[in-house]
């Protein structure tokens, strides 16, 4: 119970760390997952939305939607732009996409600089949020407590918009067949364009109201990054609640690792990182990434296909 007691302010703040990392994440995941673009740009958004807000905020209700919308509209912008100029390149592979994200990372976080400074910028919240709370005995940030419940809401509502909309139907089919949601007379480019832009507008929406958890600063677009791409490997891209998953698991460890091992709380998060891939790859059935089909995503295809090429590669003769 003492143990408990310790360590409970750390444990909840790695649930919001983890949250907050969810929605970045479920907006790579989804872009990478279902328009195939490995968006290295990611964090870039993230912190357009953290500067737009911390920009507008002014401590009421009206500065925080303000910033909120303009934060989401101006990431969900910049995802469209993304889309437009990854999109020439799809026939080149993940690679070129890659390369040409990473530029418009540097070039973009170099912007954000000269236009909003180099210094971290305050952010400020609604008085009503402003405080702390009584939490088992121990005082904890309103805010976040606020942050824990917006983002178990937008997962549960992304859930229900993928898996129960027509909208959802849409751009899971652009990922299996593309030439049959053209058949059925949608788009693929509009369904593409879309989902850059709602990806964008996750980042962004995570930057507006992630603000005051992961402020806005040099290295943040950076940070937000790496973490994301965590939790993408660890949650996959198959379930956005495996993607919630491991984004709690990682915000733990981020958190708890600093109270309970501060001197190993470097080199925790790769080290169960490298463990769950470790036991994933020893322990998952083949069969489990069949079911879903041969084309389920980039990453299962091109595993396939090196192993395939590792089975049929010639074989030296053995000595008589």
């Amino acid at each position: 119970m003492e143990l408990l007691d310790a360590h409970l302010v750390p444990a909840v703040d790695g649930v919001a760390y983890g949250l907050l990392l969810f929605v970045v994440a479920a907006g790579l995941s989804l872009a990478f997952g279902t328009a195939g673009v490995l968006n290295l740009s990611h964090g870039m958004l993230y912190a357009i939305g953290a500067y737009t807000g911390a920009e507008l905020s002014d401590g009421t209700w009206g500065g925080l939607a303000l910033g909120l919308a303009a934060g989401t509209a101006a990431a969900a912008l910049a995802g469209a732009g993304l889309s437009a100029a990854t999109m020439p390149l799809a026939r080149r592979g993940h690679l070129a996409q890659a390369l040409l994200t990473f530029g418009i990372a540097l070039v973009g976080g170099d912007l954000l600089i000269q236009l909003f400074g180099a210094d971290e910028l305050p952010v400020r919240v609604p008085g009503a949020l402003d405080s702390s709370v009584h939490l088992l005995g121990h005082r904890y940030p309103a805010y976040r407590l606020g942050f824990i419940a917006m983002a178990v809401a937008l997962a549960a509502f992304g859930t229900w918009v993928l898996t129960r909309t027509r909208v959802g139907a849409a751009v899971r089919a652009s990922a299996d067949d593309p030439q049959m949601l053209a058949a059925t007379g949608h788009s693929p480019r509009a369904v593409h364009i879309g989902v850059l832009a709602a990806a964008g507008a996750l980042a962004g929406a995570a930057g507006v109201l992630g603000a005051p958890i992961i402020g806005p600063g040099p290295g943040t677009s950076e940070n937000v990054l790496m973490l994301s791409l965590v939790v993408v490997v660890l949650g996959g891209l198959r379930s956005l609640w495996a993607t919630f998953a491991a984004a709690v698991a990682v915000g733990e460890v981020q958190t708890l690792g600093v109270s309970v091992l501060p001197d190993l709380a470097p080199y925790l998060l790769f080290a169960a990182m490298a463990a769950v891939l470790v036991f994933r790859s020893r322990f998952t059935e083949p069969a489990a990434h069949e079911e879903r089909g041969p084309d389920t995503d980039p990453v299962s295809r091109l595993r396939r296909t090196l192993a395939a090429r590792w089975r049929d590669r010639p074989r030296a003769a053995a000595p008589a």
